[in-house]
């Protein structure tokens, strides 16, 4: 034969159409696949017998019930529990990627730790517990000794009604330091308009399921917001009702998430003008006499107009909106046509209960306390305060309180000098911590105010915006203790690392988990022992304080974190009602007005705590709807729509100067009666918007872990090309804005604040709002792993916030930027 190019290409093809009829080849794949499963160091479970778990996620403050499975010893999958209140068998992505957190020993601290290099260096030498806390005791009294004990200073990411954080809150109260700080979160300005318009302190609960129409200012309920659980197993039972008998969802975001595309309305405002939307609805309310006469006449104050007791004339809510809010002028600021503001109103108006809320993200993120306000009249507006389907006043659980700490002159007066981040005092006079003006303190002190800093379930160099700053003032502080399980950004910096168990391997609470409308207590359980020569902080906490002595050990006489949480357990107990157990046969939610099954089975607490213990939660199916004349606690007794709270802070803090001075010294923009009541407040960006000519809107993923504990890789391999390709980070930008910017698909920029700059990808996305840069959070880690390290960047480092004038939180939304390709 005839050796040419066209026998030499029938001669090759027909040589691999034989080789691939023949059972060769698939043969040595079968055989290769079986050889590869039995290398040693390839992750397998170990022989041995099925087992089951139940217990509950804490990895946020949703609560949800968790089914842990396990070989042997060893966990092996984690999914949801249909026999639990709160989720019914959901599970948020992180919930199920679980054992990754346990497992991962390249990202945990297996024992104490001491820094005996420079910080930076990472040259750490692995202590006794004895040798560890015995050294932080010693510098403790130290500080006490010489009448300094505020020189301590803590930061903790625990759930404020834990009894994790209120052991540690305790020790520094028993201490005499003041400052003692939570991590910002969304809880807190919940919590704030709440307490500004209805005088209540209790946790915020939403009757979302007996909603029928839902007003979401931006909360991604379907993206990880409040209980993920909960909100995917709600909306599953309703998805598939027909259109007229499942809630209708209006859902005003600036992008397309996953809620936005599910919800029946979408409406997207310029970015920081919800507020102004909020209150044009409101004017077509009280124009169109579509509001609640009821409610708003006799449970109300500062609608109408009125006279103070001095004689002196204000005017009302009504009077205001109805003066500065026509849709017309609320279309100018927020972009959404007027004919749409009208409709929408209306239908929230005709509906028999409707509910409107405001968040963002996952509710890690604090905002705008006036915003809240805002969208919070419209519940009272349409007589949905404590209603079926509205928004509830919830309470705190009847958990039995601890005896009183112990105090010393030391503590006595250390506890009466002024907070660091000022929060309590008359220019912060709402506010529980700030983590931005604790820096400052330390960074405009020529030697460090604090001498000693505490951090637990937190990592605030990762997670609070622009953390230079934070970073400054950890340089300065002399010794730093971390008591992170995980190798994160903070506890690199620290001196001293007392590393606490994972969620998996300890006992832990979650009072009345976020947003859940009936009393819960959720109690997790360990899965399985610890894997290394960790401890859980509780005990940590009591074995600390009884090593300081005197009148700290005196208030801390348990001998374990267990015997703490037992005690307030009893009070529980005691309620006479309640129950342990739940069969998933019927949601709770629909029976919350029948007072059914409120006689508890237990006979004994003994009995009740060992069921506590196999079943994960306690609960009560009940709630209390109506009773307006009972539940307000604001000095008029009333709903306040014109906030007695506000006014009396702000003449307190305009002592020695005019009102006008003291508006501008805090930021408000507003004079006059509307001060005091909720209002749009535009929080204008440092920034120059000819140099910064686009915002820069941070996003959370519900795939994408975006708190103080890294990303498993298991969700890493879930997120798509255009969110992460190898090690860079993708940003969502309208294909209008890419046009002008000179950007395509996949092209790479580099994106510039004031404070910083970060190199992206593009992600052209038309549901991207035109102007506006979307920003995953969650990755761009410096510390944990190889699966973490260097993956995508980190937005935290170039946002510029805004101090919210009434919180002072900084608000996160507004930083602009500019963006480059190279």
């Amino acid at each position: 034969m005839e050796f040419s190019r066209r026998n030499f290409i029938k001669f090759f093809a027909g040589g691999i159409g034989g080789t691939l009829v023949s059972p060769l080849p698939w043969k040595l794949i079968d055989d290769i696949a079986i050889w590869t499963q039995n290398w040693s160091w390839v992750p397998l479970p170990g022989r041995g017998k099925f087992s089951t778990v139940n217990s509950v996620c804490t990895l946020c403050s949703g609560g949800c019930g968790i089914e842990v499975r396990k070989v042997g010893n060893r966990v092996v999958k984690i999914e949801g529990r249909r026999n639990y209140p709160v989720n019914q068998g959901a599970l948020c992505p992180l919930g199920m990627a679980g054992q990754q957190i346990l497992y991962n020993e390249g990202i945990r601290w297996k024992a104490p730790m001491k820094r005996v290099g420079p910080r930076g260096s990472q040259e750490w030498e692995e202590i006794t517990w004895d040798e560890a806390l015995n050294g932080l005791a010693t510098k403790i009294r130290g500080l006490r000794n010489e009448g300094n004990p505020e020189k301590l200073a803590g930061i903790d990411g625990n759930h404020s009604r834990s009894t994790v954080a209120l052991l540690i809150k305790r020790l520094f109260d028993a201490i005499g330091s003041p400052n003692y700080l939570g991590m910002p979160r969304e809880e807190d300005t919940h919590a704030m308009a709440a307490f500004l318009m209805q005088g209540t302190n209790g946790p915020v609960a939403y009757d979302l399921e007996n909603s029928d129409f839902i007003l979401s200012f931006g909360c991604p309920l379907l993206d990880g917001w409040g209980a993920p659980g909960r909100m995917m197993s709600a909306w599953g039972q309703v998805a598939g009702d027909k259109p007229s008998t499942r809630p209708f969802l209006a859902h005003i975001d600036q992008r397309a998430s996953r809620t936005a595309l599910k919800a029946d309305q979408w409406l997207a405002p310029f970015p920081g003008t919800e507020a102004a939307l909020a209150m044009g609805i409101a004017h077509v309310l009280i124009r169109e006499k579509r509001y609640s006469k009821e409610f708003v006449d006799d449970c109300t104050f500062g609608f109408a107009d009125w006279f103070d007791a001095q004689g002196h004339g204000h005017k009302g809510f009504a009077n205001i909106v109805l003066k500065k809010y026509s849709p017309q002028i609320v279309e100018n600021i927020t972009g959404i046509k007027k004919s749409i503001v009208i409709e929408l109103a209306r239908r929230f108006a005709s509906s028999h209960a409707p509910i409107a809320l405001t968040g963002r993200g996952k509710g890690l993120l604090p905002g705008s306390v006036y915003e809240f306000m805002a969208v919070h009249a419209l519940n009272a507006l349409a007589g949905r305060i404590n209603k079926s389907g509205g928004v509830l006043v919830a309470h705190d659980l009847p958990l039995a309180p601890w005896p009183d700490a112990e105090y010393d002159t030391v503590a006595t007066d250390g506890l009466k000098r002024e907070r660091l981040d000022r929060a309590g005092t008359p220019r912060y006079p709402f506010t529980r911590s700030l983590i931005h003006t604790f820096s400052e303190a330390v960074n405009s002190s020529q030697s460090s105010p604090v001498d000693i800093l505490l951090i637990s379930s937190a990592n605030p160099v990762f997670t609070i915006p622009d953390s230079k700053s934070l970073i400054e003032a950890l340089d300065k502080i002399p010794f730093i203790v971390s008591f992170s399980p995980f190798k994160d950004e903070t506890s690199l910096m620290a001196d001293l690392i007392l590393p606490d168990h994972t969620y998996l391997e300890k006992m832990e609470d979650v009072p009345r988990p976020t947003g859940v409308q009936y009393p819960l207590f959720a109690l997790s359980q360990p899965a399985v022992k610890p894997l290394y020569r960790t401890r859980h902080s509780g005990d940590v906490i009591i074995s600390l304080a009884q090593r300081i002595g005197g009148t700290i050990a005196e208030s801390f006489q348990w001998n374990s974190f267990e015997e703490t949480l037992k005690g307030r357990v009893k009070g529980l107990y005691q309620l006479g009602q309640g129950q342990i157990a739940y069969d998933g046969s019927e949601p709770v939610w629909k029976r919350l007005d029948k007072k059914s099954g409120l006689t508890p089975v237990y006979s004994s607490f003994e009995s009740m705590w060992e069921a506590l213990r196999e079943t994960g939660c306690w609960y009560v199916p009940s709630h209390t709807f109506g009773t307006w004349s009972e539940i307000f606690q604001t000095p008029s007794k009333k709903f306040e729509f014109f906030s007695s709270n506000i006014e009396l802070a702000l003449k307190t803090y305009s002592k020695g100067k005019s009102l006008d001075d003291a508006l501008a010294d805090v930021g408000i923009l507003a004079r006059g009666d509307e001060v005091y009541m909720p209002h749009y407040e535009e929080l204008k960006s440092r920034a120059d918007e000819k140099e910064y000519p686009l915002l820069l809107v941070p996003i959370e993923l519900i795939n994408l872990a975006s708190g103080w504990i890294g990303n498993p890789p298991f969700l890493n391999k879930t997120l798509f090309d255009h969110q992460l390709r190898k090690d860079d980070l993708f940003v969502e930008v309208n294909p209008k804005t890419a046009s002008t910017h000179g950007l395509q698909e996949g092209s790479k920029a580099v994106l510039k604040s004031r404070t910083g700059e970060l190199t992206v990808r593009v992600h052209v996305f038309h549901g991207a709002m035109p102007g506006v840069v979307f920003i995953p959070l969650g990755l761009g880690h410096t510390a944990y792993d190889r699966y973490l390290k260097g993956k995508g960047v980190n937005p935290y480092e170039i946002i510029d916030p805004t101090e919210d004038p009434l919180s002072g939180q900084s608000v996160w939304w507004n930083t602009r930027v500019t963006m480059v390709k190279i």
